[in-house]
């Protein structure tokens, strides 16, 4: 098997990442192996504290997450070996039992809030993207999706937006955009962006073959 291409999706929370990835593996499932890695489900295991003390933690900052964990199973799969993935339990805030079986793609894609800002992470990548969305849309998505997904309630996740993801994003995530090959406004809705980049994508693929 030949070396995957491997290609970022970062952006701030809610801003259609998922949604992107998702579009890009639909586009490639009949011809091409895709993995999607979501970078959210190497936030730290925290297991060994109390509930009040995971709740203290700041999830929209860098060291939430176990990059280095990551890095070496991005390896694993570029080098051709599978992998045991972690998953999160959003609601008990902490590393889950459940891991999951991945196996060496053609094409990974890892997407999450910090994939572009950490350099190591961004060594590995052939393609960057951004996903840059507007910030009251990010917030409304957000806002539904982890009441109804995660369990949280309507002022946690106000709060948690005002107090942290807001100013993260602005500190962390958004500078990182300078480091993008592409940058994509509006997400998972902008087709035009999602059909080039696939076009750019299915390019990379036949010259690794020829």
């Amino acid at each position: 098997m030949s070396k995957p291409i491997i290609i970022g999706i970062a952006g701030g929370s809610a801003s259609g990442k998922t949604s992107i990835a998702r579009r890009i593996k639909d586009t490639f499932s009949d011809e091409k192996s895709v993995l999607i890695i979501r970078q959210d489900d190497y936030y730290k295991d925290q297991s060994s504290i109390s509930m009040e003390e995971r709740y203290k933690t700041n999830y929209d900052h860098p060291f939430a997450f176990d990059n280095d964990y990551l890095i070496a199973q991005i390896h694993e799969l570029a080098e051709g070996r599978s992998i045991e993935k972690p998953t999160y339990d959003f609601v008990e805030h902490t590393r889950s039992q459940i891991t999951e079986s991945c196996h060496p793609a053609d094409v990974i894609i890892l997407e999450g809030l910090f994939v572009l800002e950490d350099e190591n992470i961004r060594n590995l990548l052939d393609i960057k993207i951004f996903v840059d969305t507007d910030a009251d849309i990010r917030f409304i998505r957000r806002l539904l999706r982890d009441v109804k997904e995660r369990g949280r309630t309507l002022d946690s996740v106000v709060t948690q937006y005002v107090n942290t993801v807001r100013v993260m994003y602005d500190l962390f995530i958004k500078p990182s955009k300078r480091y993008a090959d592409v940058i994509i406004p509006e997400g998972g809705q902008n087709t035009v962006a999602i059909d080039l980049l696939t076009t750019k994508i299915a390019s990379i693929i036949h010259h690794s073959m020829v």
